[in-house]
């Protein structure tokens, strides 16, 4: 039905059926007594209006304090209308709330940094990731200039140009961050801001794994090959060719054990081959270390050892890798007549695994690194030794896998101290008896 039918038809209705009203009255009373009833009806009428137009104005005034009336005529149907938009509104009041919250909850979860600047570069909002990228503070800085806030050269001249088609990587706070400046709107630009120190920091490590991996492969077979040329040719004496035999076995047995090394971290770093916790002999471990440094030893050093603390949990193979490390380190770093000693104790917080010993230590400067790929305080001692530079990294990893935690303790000329701390969930309250795979 049309809309001006519906609201003009009830309306000519009711003054018709007052007017009949007041012609009766006048029928009956006279028609000077109809009037004024007429004109009383239509000030009643007026005033109606007025009064619900008042009540209009308040409410409109005040939404949430003041109440519609329920109204009569054509009003009933304004005010219902009116009482569902407001409920409407509120209703969309509240979905805006919650979507800003969420939408607030994820910016400050938010790894990159996010800004809001003006087209004049006025901080507006920043979530924390941009705080700490860049040193802001959203209530501090609000409303002052970006550029006088982020002091870097590159980004200057970043914004200065104005070419923001590519992303910008600089340096700042100790920090390698990418920087993107994306227009929307008419008068807002978003800064972004991405972290990649620590992806700078594994790149490196991977190209200096590759460099290091290359060059220890390198020197040995450049050995082997040279001596294979020079055995190929005649005359060479039976010592002499024993000589070179002799060498070419060593190197190849360097090649062998950097490649099993190298292979044992890539298993310990591999999702698909996940530790299946077992409980460990920790008596036949000891014992079993015990005799392989002794060996290593040949008679040079004093080894002692204690055992004193529970059996635990975990994988007999990759304890047996990592502890044979350190006790082995302890045998190459300590000059001849020097003492080692293995030591498995309990304590509150769990098990300890100590290996200490009184060799050549180490500067604090380099005892961060020790656990990184090939990293060695002094490479011409460790080619000495015939170390692959993975052992303090395959370590690492065991341990990672076995919620554990390295300790070093050393000072350059005094000798050094490494301790495997246990948790306490690790601990088995039966020993058991493992055969060695």
């Amino acid at each position: 039905m049309n809309p001006k039918l519906v609201f003009w038809v009830p309306a000519a209705l009711r003054t018709a059926v007052i007017l009949a009203a007041c012609a009766l009255g006048g029928w009956m009373f006279g028609w000077v007594n109809g009037l004024i009833l007429a004109l009383i009806a239509m000030l009643a009428l007026v005033f109606t209006q007025l009064s619900y137009l008042y009540q209009l104005s308040n409410w409109m005034d005040d939404p949430q304090s003041a109440k519609l009336p329920d109204g009569w005529g054509e009003w009933t149907n304004i005010f219902s209308r009116l009482y569902r938009m407001r409920r409407e509104d509120e209703k969309n009041q509240t979905e805006l709330t919650e979507w800003l919250a969420r939408f607030r909850q994820a910016m400050h979860l938010l790894p990159d940094g996010v800004a809001i600047m003006d087209d004049v570069l006025f901080l507006e909002w920043c979530n924390p990731a941009a705080e700490k990228h860049l040193g802001l503070s959203n209530e501090r800085d609000k409303g002052m200039r970006v550029t006088n806030l982020v002091r870097n050269p590159d980004f200057m001249d970043y914004i200065i140009l104005g070419r923001y088609e590519q992303p910008l990587t600089i340096s700042f706070r100790e920090r390698k961050l990418i920087v993107h400046i994306i227009p929307f709107e008419n008068r807002r630009q978003i800064l972004v801001t991405h972290d990649a120190t620590e992806t700078e920091r594994i790149e490196e490590m991977r190209r200096d794994f590759i460099a290091n991996a290359s060059h220890e492969l390198r020197t040995p077979l450049t050995v082997i090959v040279g001596f294979l040329e020079i055995a190929a040719q005649e005359g060479l004496d039976a010592a002499t060719r024993a000589a070179h035999l002799k060498l070419m076995t060593e190197q190849g047995h360097r090649m062998q054990h950097l490649i099993e090394d190298m292979l044992t971290l890539s298993r310990l770093e591999s999702v698909d081959y996940p530790m299946r916790p077992d409980p460990v002999d920790v008596g036949k471990l000891m014992d079993q270390l015990l005799r392989e440094a002794r060996a290593l030893s040949s008679g040079k050093h004093e080894i002692t050892m204690e055992v004193s603390g529970p059996d635990v949990l975990g994988s007999y193979e990759e304890l047996h890798s990592a502890f044979g490390n350190l006790a082995s380190n302890a045998v190459r770093y300590t000059p001849a007549g020097g003492k080692i000693h293995l030591a498995w104790k309990a304590y509150d917080g769990g098990v300890k695994f100590k290996v200490e010993d009184t060799g050549i230590g180490i500067s604090p400067e380099h005892i961060s690194r020790l656990t990184e790929r090939f990293y060695r305080v002094d490479k011409s001692r460790s080619r000495e030794t015939q170390g692959t530079g993975l052992g303090l990294a395959i370590v690492k990893h065991v341990l990672l896998r076995h919620g554990s935690t390295l300790q070093i303790k050393s000072e350059a000329g005094k000798g050094s101290t490494f301790i495997v701390c246990i948790p306490k969930t690790a601990i088995v309250t039966q020993p058991a008896e493992l055969l060695l795979g």
